[in-house]
């Protein structure tokens, strides 16, 4: 796959971002099937409400109305989202964005992609600690 060599500009190099990003994620062996089966995602519907969410925090073009911190709270009910989960998450992004794009849009892309699962999995372990369950150190 070659790099456009550009940086990310506009709504549409979001779209190409997000579907790339989630047409690994749908593939992959270690998130793929929390999307896929836990969440049951409708993609039809979930991947223009990314691209909303995205072209939000890199552009503040649009306004998103949505609250990903509660629904991940609410997959974690079902499937204990882990570091593990948030870093290949990570590692999909990042190679997505590494793959198509260059320039300080796209590295602002990485860098707060980092914080946003940096904010999730502290919201997830302060909600687990508030609803009394707690991690086995041995486990």
């Amino acid at each position: 796959m070659e790099r456009l060599q550009k940086d990310i500009s506009e709504r549409k190099d979001i779209e190409l971002l997000v579907d790339r990003f989630y047409a690994k994620v749908r593939k992959d062996d270690v998130i793929g099937y929390i999307f896929n089966d836990v969440m049951a995602v409708h993609w039809d519907s979930h991947i223009p409400r990314i691209v909303n969410f995205w072209e939000a925090v890199l552009f503040r073009r649009t306004q998103f109305d949505g609250n990903p911190l509660q629904k991940h709270l609410g997959v974690d009910k079902k499937e204990r989202l882990d570091d593990v989960h948030f870093q290949r998450w990570l590692k999909l992004f990042h190679e997505t964005v590494d793959e198509l794009f260059t320039g300080e849009i796209a590295d602002a892309a990485k860098y707060r992609s980092k914080n946003i699962a940096g904010v999730f999995m502290e919201h997830l372990e302060k909600h687990r600690s508030a609803q009394g369950f707690t991690i086995d150190p041995l486990s």
